[in-house]
């Protein structure tokens, strides 16, 4: 729910740029952090709870780059707030939050004339968003700057948590209710984000990108994501200087040409079952990167591991390598070797 850290390319990055990223119940049993309600809402509360994290991280992986927020200066006291129901939230969906994992949305779904009577949110006026910004006010007192990034999903996601399974149906049986809902999200979206950003310049922080989550888009056929969801992510690239586009760990097979049309790409994730070799040549100028998942770090030896790192180098690299929501039950020494092995791989590679 919270977005992954999306760095700047730079030109220098190692040839697999590993990210490693843990679940809120594997903070909650490491140092008894509350991820309830007062975490999202309370920016003094979280960012006491930040500094313990990254204190712990520190003493139990040195030397590796885990929870790095790639600021350059101040604290990211952003990312992760609301975890992936800000937009629901706008629209009025109440959240229910979890002390030891990421908050959800509530199961209050428009029915079909609530739909069609559906229009954007003022921004102005809504008291969930303007709650946000005063957090934003909070941030730059205390840090100078507001750094990080909220979890803005993606048309599909946020219209499903407005809808519920009812989307799927309307796809086929009524797609004008569906463009409607669409469109409604899309522009929720878009002036958030777009307001988001301005405050941060405000601050100093130049935010350039914007990540499109689609995580429900293996829901649909090459065909509906082509014809109904494509669209908007075109125009997310063509009002963001850059796009990043998250599919989570799915095989993005079926929408890897329709990606290809999406402008100003300079981020794409996928999972290893992919067809790597096709994505590297559809996107040469994007960061590409591979998830694996947290049961494959868990479960698999490292000699396993090890021979998926080395397809992923072979056929995707240079890349990154996403090992996201790992949970209490993995061992520190399987975090560890899982990244000595992808270092080690990729500075074979750099020594070619």
């Amino acid at each position: 729910s919270a977005p992954a850290t999306r760095r700047p390319a730079t030109g220098d990055e190692p040839f697999l740029r590993v990210e490693i990223g843990f679940t809120p119940a594997w903070y909650a049993k490491a140092l008894d952090v509350d991820f309830g309600e007062r975490w999202h809402t309370d920016p003094a509360y979280r960012k006491s709870t930040i500094l313990a994290m990254k204190e712990m991280l520190a003493k139990r992986f040195p030397g590796i780059p885990v929870g790095d927020n790639g600021a350059d200066d101040g604290l990211d006291l952003l990312t992760g707030t609301f975890g992936a129901n800000t937009i629901s939230a706008i629209y009025g969906v109440d959240i229910r939050y979890d002390n030891r994992g990421w908050p959800t949305s509530e199961h209050q779904f428009l029915d079909d004339e609530q739909v069609d009577a559906l229009q954007p949110p003022n921004l102005d006026d809504n008291e969930f968003f303007q709650a946000l910004l005063r957090q934003l006010e909070w941030i730059e007192q205390d840090q100078g700057r507001v750094e990080g990034y909220i979890n803005w999903q993606g048309v599909l996601n946020n219209a499903q948590r407005l809808r519920g399974q009812q989307l799927f149906m309307d796809l086929i049986m009524a797609p004008e209710r569906a463009r409607h809902l669409f469109e409604c999200v899309f522009s929720t979206m878009h002036d958030a984000a777009k307001r988001l950003h301005e405050r941060q310049r405000q601050s100093g922080v130049d935010v350039r990108f914007f990540t499109v989550s689609n995580c429900l888009v293996n829901m649909l056929s090459s065909e509906l994501y082509h014809d109904f969801l494509l669209p908007f992510d075109q125009r997310f690239a063509e009002a963001f200087s850059c796009i990043g586009v998250h599919n989570c760990a799915w095989n993005a097979d079926p929408y890897l040409d329709s990606y290809a049309t999406i402008p100003n790409l300079g981020y794409i994730d996928m999972g290893m079952d992919s067809d790597l070799e096709k994505a590297r040549r559809l996107f040469p100028n994007a960061r590409r990167a591979i998830m694996v998942t947290p049961m494959d770090v868990a479960n698999k030896p490292l000699a396993v591991i090890k021979k998926d790192i080395e397809v992923i180098a072979e056929h995707s690299g240079p890349c990154d390598i996403v090992a996201a929501d790992i949970d209490p039950a993995t061992p520190d020494q399987k975090v560890i070797g899982f990244y000595e092995l992808c270092r080690d791989i990729s500075a074979a590679y750099e020594y070619q």
